[in-house]
């Protein structure tokens, strides 16, 4: 493993972290998470013949973020990807985006198409698409608010992450609870139509997971529908799919 750099984003500091050598794969994580929770995949790739890059989003772990920080856009964070990609000289990458980052990895195969070799989409919360959303948003919506009135915003992001949660990883996201509540806010933010979906012809493995909830399954559902070369794997494992795409 590589020391970790700093690499300029869209306006802020992003901590980078390469392992490996070998064809690049970028991961680019979720709401809540960063890029220490995908070292041990990460290094488990690296082992298996790939540069492996991980880093930490806009607001989570080292890497900077705006003062104050209050919002995000998908396409804000697919620049902090394209400028990752460029820092590292990267222009034919298989990305893999986990929740929120499987936003930011269509952006970028939307935008900047010519960049992604494949792309490997984990839980994309692409809930424009999936009926059984907006209920299920509202809710948490609703559940969120509350939780932040009686006790704060760290241990409302806490419990977003469940009892079962790693106790660093905890303690990690709710350090990070600012870039948390930035993603929720933009996931609505993204303008993507059905035509624009379908045009993306790169490779594609849309994931959900074991346990997935039916509105995220549904979104899954819908946008491996739309793009023309996607394979679904429902129920499937985002590192197992991840060494897949890019051997």
């Amino acid at each position: 493993m590589s020391a970790p750099q700093t690499i300029e984003g869209a306006g802020v500091p992003l901590a980078v972290t390469v392992r490996g050598d070998g064809p690049a794969l970028v991961i680019v994580h979720g709401a809540a998470s960063d890029a220490q929770a995908w070292a041990p995949a990460a290094e488990e790739l690296a082992a298996a013949g790939h540069r492996v890059v991980t880093y930490d989003r806009r607001g989570y772990g080292a890497s900077g973020a705006p003062e104050p920080y209050g919002a995000t856009t998908v396409e804000e964070q697919a620049e902090d990807l394209v400028a990752v990609l460029d820092g590292l000289a990267l222009d034919d990458a298989v990305l893999v985006g986990d929740g929120f980052g499987a936003l930011v990895v269509l952006d970028v195969m939307k935008r900047h198409g010519r960049r992604v070799r494949a792309a490997v989409l984990g839980d994309p919360p692409l809930f424009a698409f999936a009926p059984a959303a907006a209920e299920a948003l509202s809710e948490e919506r609703s559940a969120l608010e509350a939780d932040i009135r009686q006790d704060g915003p760290q241990l409302a992001v806490e419990r977003r992450l469940g009892p079962g949660a790693d106790p660093e990883a905890v303690a990690r996201a709710r350090a990070s609870h600012r870039a948390f509540f930035a993603d929720f806010a933009g996931l609505a933010t993204w303008p993507v139509t059905r035509g624009e979906l379908r045009a993306l012809a790169q490779p594609a493995v849309v994931v959900s997971r074991p346990g997935a909830p039916s509105h995220v399954v549904q979104a899954a559902d819908a946008l491996a529908g739309l793009l023309p070369t996607a394979r679904r794997e429902a129920g499937g494992d985002l590192v197992a799919a991840a060494r897949g795409a890019s051997s």
